[in-house]
């Protein structure tokens, strides 16, 4: 059992606003919501390629958003450069 969808873009939003904060991005709240969930989605599956699977709860799904939101972020910019 996941997080749900609400969980899920409570846990999205805050971890699109912490990777904004960390990278320096300047993100409205629903590319913030966008990029945490996306991000986590993202990161999930590569971890899962690498037998790695991240706990279905709160905390660690944050730390997922986190890490992911903040990859997509620098690829954006890789990308734009």
């Amino acid at each position: 059992m996941g997080l749900g969808i609400i969980a899920s873009i409570i846990v999205g939003g805050l971890a699109g606003w912490i990777a904004s904060m960390i990278m320096k991005a300047d993100t409205g709240i629903l590319l913030n919501i966008i990029l945490g969930i996306v991000g986590a989605v993202v990161l999930n599956t590569i971890l899962s390629l690498l037998g790695i699977y991240a706990a279905n709860s709160w905390i660690p799904q944050l730390i997922v958003g986190i890490l992911g939101a903040s990859l997509l972020i620098w690829g954006y910019r890789k990308m734009r450069s």
